[in-house]
């Protein structure tokens, strides 16, 4: 019964959502040959109906029981179907909206009428156009990224002033990567061709900052292969991100939960990666060394976990001339980073993904992750201490990118 009024709320939303906006369809194909009409008017409620059947089922069964290629295709329907439909429905409210004015307003002006047409085209069939032209141009962008752009590895090139950077690390070169979610690919081979790019920069040292998995370790073991040809002078360093300890699956038992980190932590050492958890390496020798810190997620936003221990992962770095900070969501820094450790030069996060929908142009970046992370793509510097937000490798949910392509960054410590 618990799971029957979420399901009947959300197919209920979705119903209307489609009622509403097959009106505008309906408007703009009254002209249409018939054939044309049925054929559109099935088309257009079959795609419905698989939908809402495949939500029925995710309700009631395990999400992993059917193929990943089906679970990956059907969540992302959802974006690149209904986002289109509710921008056209905003048109056709609009509509509405004047038609419920003039309609009031002839209550109190009798014999006043408005046919609401100009030179040879209703207001409502112009609205309706409109609305399917604007909804029809989303539709092809979320298409559009999910066949090119979700692929299309973009190799991003900063330089971070460090003060007190020892000479042996001036022009350090690090690649950064995040959120891969595995969950969400159903090949490895975009996977090599990005790790191939990864190794054509040379890196000194590779950090992975989160996120390797949707929900279950699993989802990792069909990509090991690829992900252990990552190579780097010193290594790679990874942590977790929120995605990685199973919160949103629901476990058999506590115990089940646990054995999926634990496996999820042996998949990390198999990779060869160093996984930090409220922990630090040491890069260097002597007085010439750095500090590689690692910690759990941690995060200023009330839905995401704060398992990091900032405190425990620097006890013992004191004498770090130069402390650099792995840490998943990017709130961290604001909230903790900048205020009580004034001795980490550099953090290194992801979480966001630029939202996967947004567009950058010189000079001005926009994506609706700025709206509950004011620092969630690229580089962001207060005083002495830097911050680079990588916008993520991976996908999650929508299995595209519209305007923010997926990243590799390549960093360089310069002394400041």
């Amino acid at each position: 019964m618990s799971r029957i009024v979420p399901l009947l709320i959300i197919s209920g939303i979705l119903l209307v959502i489609d009622f509403y906006a097959f009106q505008a369809i309906r408007t703009v194909m009254a002209q249409s040959e018939q054939m044309w009409k049925r054929t559109i008017t099935i088309a257009y409620w079959a795609i419905t109906a698989i939908t809402l059947a495949s939500i029925i089922y995710f309700f009631f069964f395990d999400f992993y029981s059917v193929p990943k290629w089906f679970r990956v295709y059907v969540i992302s329907s959802l974006f690149v179907f209904y986002v289109p439909k509710l921008i056209l429905n905003v048109f056709l409210l609009l509509d509405d909206s004047i038609r419920l004015g003039k309609w009031t307003v002839s209550l109190f002006t009798p014999g006043q009428s408005d046919t609401g047409r100009s030179a040879g085209i209703s207001r409502s069939q112009f609205l309706a156009q409109t609305g399917l032209l604007v909804g029809g141009f989303f539709l092809f962008q979320f298409i559009y990224g999910m066949v090119r752009t979700a692929f299309n590895y973009q190799v991003r090139r900063v330089k971070i002033p460090i003060r007190n950077l020892p000479d042996a690390f001036n022009g350090f070169r690090i690649v950064q990567i995040s959120d891969i979610h595995t969950g969400s690919f159903t090949s490895d081979s975009p996977l090599r061709e990005a790790v191939k790019l990864v190794n054509e920069q040379n890196p000194d040292a590779i950090f992975f900052t989160g996120d390797l998995v949707n929900n279950r370790s699993d989802e990792a073991l069909d990509y090991v292969d690829a992900l252990k040809e990552l190579k780097a002078r010193h290594g790679v360093f990874s942590i977790f991100g929120n995605h990685d300890y199973g919160d949103y699956y629901t476990w058999k038992s506590p115990e089940e939960k646990t054995k999926n980190l634990q496996m999820l932590e042996e998949i990390h050492a198999n990779l060869g990666w160093k996984l930090l958890r409220n922990q630090y390496a040491w890069l260097g020798e002597g007085e010439e060394r750095i500090a590689i810190l690692g910690v759990d997620n941690w995060s200023a936003v009330g839905r995401f976990p704060q398992y990091g221990d900032l405190k425990k992962a620097t006890e013992g770095t004191e004498a770090a001339k130069t402390k650099l900070l792995l840490s998943h969501d990017p709130s961290h820094w604001k909230a903790q980073v900048t205020k009580a450790f004034p001795d980490i030069d550099a953090m290194f996060s992801g979480h966001t993904h630029g939202f996967q929908f947004g567009f950058e142009i010189p000079g001005l970046k926009w994506s609706p992750a700025k709206y509950m992370y004011p620092e969630w793509a690229g580089l962001y510097q207060r005083e002495h201490q830097s911050l680079y937000v990588n916008r993520g490798l991976g996908f999650l949910g929508y299995s595209g990118r519209v305007g923010i392509p997926p990243e590799i960054t390549l960093i360089e410590l310069v002394k400041a």
